[in-house]
């Protein structure tokens, strides 16, 4: 009897749920959505428990729709997105919505433990600099904040290890999740007992930390009813969504480079060796003794979906009356409009920015606006704004040594030609497309196909299930003329930050 993988993403607007065979094929897979609140201004939160429902809902439907056996599914991985919070009790209860990623509520805290503590020690320990959307000063404000709630707290969770607990029962903590903590020792994998203490972190909310591929629990009677999962499935601790990404877009050895084009931005560089800067992220990748070089922004998809949303009524006219489907649509009319936007420069900071800026102050620009430029001018901008975005990490990286060549693209927004083209021309970079595009759901299906002996390596795994569909060349003429408005968009955010924090 074939063998089967089942991943699970849990992203930031959306879950995804996949099975695969062995060979990377996929046998099924589903989407169900849930909600992002903004119950203030800086605050982002999600409610875990919807995950969950949404999870069990999705994963049933799935199986049901598709005649799978459940019991031919040999092991479950999961990925999740960055930097959640999620606080549970003695009993494993949520105490409070979750703030994820995109939240910059705990600036202040950030402040305030820059005025206690070095922060080139904080740095010297976890690799990261103190930033707000990081989980450990989202759980200092729990702290300060709402001292109930925090009384109340037994363990804090990752999105992923939320997902483990509710189908096995067990609290875990993987390391590619560790980043979020500045009390977690990016050189060693472990929690660092002096640094939890001067920071104020109980050391017992903070759960034991096992490998991504780490066999950490069976599905439950309860959860088996819930998700139609077959009880005692082996399910593994699974990892970071970008990293899972990474290593389900084929990127397992030094050097190699994830592009993301999901609803954030931004790249992940595989290296064998600690390497760290205060403008980038630097966490363990999925791939045991490896790390990643991250460039981590808030504008990817999500910027073309908050434009299709706001703005694009007539692109899902035409995509109705074409049979085609409204990104499609956008992509059309973006390559119609000149390298450049004929000076649109779109500045993709919609929820702040993250590397290499860090800063939640930042806001969304389109600068050079005037009666020639129409909704295709104003679309094609965005996607070279999340381009410059991406050039912009890669630049600050290959800065710290780090090496470059071939990126390999993940998420929906590699499915435009348009757009991966205009990164590749943005960057001056290659662009290599994996046959799928469910990188992500992949990585982490491989994950559980390591750890269940599917597959003998993380090599072995990687040649027999991710292939290049297409492969993006620069146009290095096109590459010389993005040069000026690259340089433009850098200057914009630098003449206009000041004003972008007085509002």
């Amino acid at each position: 009897m074939q063998k089967l993988l089942l991943g699970i993403d849990l992203g930031t607007s959306s879950c995804k749920v996949a099975v695969f065979e062995k060979n990377g094929n996929v046998v099924a897979q589903k989407t169900g959505s849930y909600r992002v609140y903004y119950p203030q201004k800086g605050w982002a939160e999600q409610d875990p428990n919807e995950w969950w429902q949404v999870i069990c809902t999705t994963t049933k439907r799935m199986l049901e729709e598709n005649n799978i056996d459940a019991s031919t599914i040999a092991g479950i991985g999961i990925d999740g997105q960055s930097w959640s919070a999620i606080a549970v009790d003695k009993k494993g209860e949520v105490l409070c919505n979750t703030p994820i990623w995109m939240d910059t509520r705990a600036s202040e805290i950030c402040e305030e433990i820059k005025s206690q503590i070095s922060e080139d020690e904080i740095f010297s320990v976890c690799g990261n600099s103190l930033q707000p959307s990081y989980t450990l000063p989202k759980i200092l404000w729990y702290k300060k904040h709402t001292p109930d709630i925090y009384a109340k707290i037994d363990k804090v969770l990752q999105s992923n290890s939320f997902i483990v607990y509710r189908l096995t029962d067990q609290i875990t903590q993987e390391k590619s999740q560790g980043y979020g903590h500045q009390c977690f020792d990016m050189h060693t994998g472990k929690w660092d007992e002096n640094l939890c203490e001067k920071l104020g972190i109980d050391r017992h909310m903070l759960p034991d930390i096992y490998d991504c591929h780490e066999v950490v629990g069976y599905v439950t009677k309860h959860a088996a009813e819930a998700t139609g999962l077959f009880e005692g499935t082996p399910v593994v601790a699974g990892g970071l969504d970008a990293a899972c990404g990474t290593l389900g877009a084929g990127v397992v050895r030094s050097g190699q480079t994830q592009e993301q084009g999901g609803q954030a931005g931004g790249m992940s560089i595989c290296i064998d060796k600690y390497s760290a800067d205060k403008r980038l992220i630097l966490s363990y990748h999925v791939v045991p003794n490896t790390w990643l070089l991250q460039g981590g922004t808030v504008g990817g998809g999500g910027v073309v979906k908050w434009f299709e949303q706001e703005f694009g009524a007539a692109e899902r006219e035409m995509a109705k009356q074409n049979g085609t489907n409204s990104f499609e649509e956008m992509s059309s009319e973006a390559d119609a409009i000149p390298s450049g936007s004929e000076g649109l420069v779109f500045l993709p900071y919609m929820s702040g920015e993250r590397s290499p800026i860090w800063d939640p102050k930042a806001k969304g620009i389109y600068f050079g606006l005037d009666f020639s430029k129409t909704r295709s001018h104003m679309i094609r901008a965005s996607f070279e704004g999340v381009a410059y975005s991406l050039r912009h990490n890669l630049e600050v990286a290959e800065n710290t040594g780090a090496k470059v060549n071939t990126l390999h693209a993940m998420g929906g927004a590699a499915n435009s030609e348009v757009w991966t083209q205009i990164k590749a021309d943005v960057t001056g970079k290659k662009i290599a497309v994996p046959a799928s595009d469910t990188a992500t759901t992949l990585g982490a299906a491989i994950l559980a196909g390591v750890g269940v002996g599917v597959y003998e390596s993380f090599e072995e795994a990687v040649r027999e299930t991710v292939q290049i569909k297409r492969v993006h060349e620069p146009d290095m003429e096109k590459h010389n003329q993005y040069q000026k408005y690259f340089d433009m968009y850098l200057e914009l955010y630098e003449k206009l930050k000041d004003s972008m924090k007085k509002l």
